[in-house]
């Protein structure tokens, strides 16, 4: 057909062709349809991914407290002279590979009572290069005392598509607490 036959006939019914011609085509449909669903699941999957990862690190956390609280709990942190560089290389060894010394808080103190015993995490503060600034202390106690032991761990998440954000703190890192409060056993 010429151009100038294609000229003469009216636009409306080459558009309707063109659009059922469209509508029944069926080739790259499939991959339209998965283009569409492939983001938000995708997204998904990496929300599921880094929140039971966040969770499993949170749960290794308590478990390294309650295996390194051990040493205060049965007094052979005290025995010793345990000091704080010491009992936080005894709680690094504790933690995985995966996890860094370097990103462990570690506090103990002694309560005069259960009901007193604080346990809410400490508010960090950190310098101008992202380190945190706090002190935290490390007052084992003795036979009988109640002790308050808080590991807190700085993790860091990535934020993930969508708007996904786990981290908790202004330098995009996520605050784990782990807490234990018990009372020493009378040891001498």
């Amino acid at each position: 057909m010429s151009f100038a036959r294609l000229a003469k006939r009216p636009a409306r019914p080459l558009l309707r062709r063109g659009l059922r011609a469209l509508a029944r085509a069926r080739r790259g449909s499939t991959l339209v349809e998965f283009a569409v669903v492939a983001t938000p699941l995708f997204a998904l999957l990496i929300a599921i991914t880094q929140t039971a990862l966040t969770f499993f690190t949170q749960q290794v956390l308590e478990t390294t407290v309650e295996k390194s609280g051990r040493h205060i709990l049965t007094g052979a942190a005290q025995k010793s002279g345990m000091s704080k560089a010491a009992f936080n290389q005894v709680v690094c060894a504790t933690l995985p590979a995966y996890l860094k010394c370097s990103n462990v808080l570690i506090d103990v103190q002694t309560a005069s009572s259960f009901s007193t015993a604080d346990t809410a995490p400490l508010k960090i503060t950190f310098d101008k290069s992202g380190k945190p600034t706090n002190v935290t202390a490390y007052n084992p106690g003795n036979p009988g005392d109640i002790v308050v032991m808080k590991v807190m761990y700085l993790w860091s998440v990535a934020p993930g598509p969508l708007g996904f954000d786990l981290s908790t703190l202004s330098t995009g890192q996520r605050l784990l607490v782990a807490t234990a409060v018990f009372k020493t056993e009378p040891y001498q």
